[in-house]
């Protein structure tokens, strides 16, 4: 699935049995392999131990992402769900 990342910014993110996660407010980028890895539901923090909490907390792995149309699916919710 190949879209442009500015076109996810503020959608709503669903599971696939309808449950309402939040709104894709921040990104982690793969550089090296050109893929985004995650979604964060918050944008990140500046502090590394808050940007840990975030990761861990408000955030869902991009492979878990089923499809994007009007909403964002995604097959799991956030990680620590």
């Amino acid at each position: 699935m190949t879209t442009k990342l500015s076109r996810l910014y503020g959608m709503d993110i669903f599971t696939d049995s309808g449950k309402f996660i939040g709104n894709a407010q921040d990104f982690i980028v793969d550089l090296e392999g050109g893929e985004v890895s995650r979604i964060l539901i918050e944008p990140l923090p500046a502090g590394k131990d808050d940007a840990r909490k975030a990761l861990r907390e408000k955030s869902i792995m991009y492979k878990n992402v089923k499809s994007v149309e009007d909403v964002i699916v995604v097959t799991r919710g956030l990680t620590s769900e």
